[in-house]
């Protein structure tokens, strides 16, 4: 999926990667779960792109589980996620490829699971999520900068979803 090119400058090499099409999405399962089903090959956008198909299927996937049966299927979904991510971004040259949706999709059905069952407190909290991904406060920093592997790919994004949970938390608890 990458493209080396060589660089005018000596003994540097360029890698360009590429966005993953419907053949590499197919070639392997671990393909198909890291790109979120495919919601990951949108050319604008896929993190969030990832993120609304997170909050579609949340609706869809919810309401078969108990409680702690979807914390059960959370951390199942956590698990494959890591090794999901973790060969896709082998495979795509790169650690947390923008086409690797996975990681969004999972922590935010965690913080769709906290968020109180509403319109406006659920749209709350797609615009958290998204703010928290993309400027990744610490402790997501380190994880998106320090650990190379499918671990810290899922990691960055539960941190997000983490302060997601608590700043909706505040703001329930500020307004009563």
């Amino acid at each position: 999926m990458n493209k080396v090119r060589s660089c005018p400058c000596p003994r540097k090499v360029l890698i360009i990667s590429t966005p993953p099409n419907l053949r590499f999405l197919f070639s392997h399962p671990a393909h198909f779960v890291a790109c979120g089903l495919g919601s990951g090959l949108s050319g604008f956008a896929p993190g969030t792109a990832g993120t609304l198909f997170a909050w579609a299927s949340y609706v869809l996937i919810r309401p078969n589980f108990s409680d702690m049966g979807f914390a059960v299927f959370l951390l199942a979904c956590f698990v494959m996620g890591v090794v999901a991510c973790d060969r896709t971004g082998r495979d795509l040259g790169v650690v947390d490829h923008g086409a690797i949706v996975w990681d969004e999709i999972v922590p935010f059905w965690g913080a769709l699971f906290f968020c109180p069952p509403y319109l406006l407190w659920q749209l709350g909290a797609f615009c958290l999520f998204r703010l928290y991904d993309i400027t990744k406060p610490q402790p997501a920093r380190y994880f998106d900068r320090q650990v190379k592997n499918g671990f810290g790919v899922m990691m960055d994004d539960v941190v997000a979803a983490g302060y997601t949970v608590l700043t909706l938390a505040l703001a329930k608890r500020l307004l009563g």
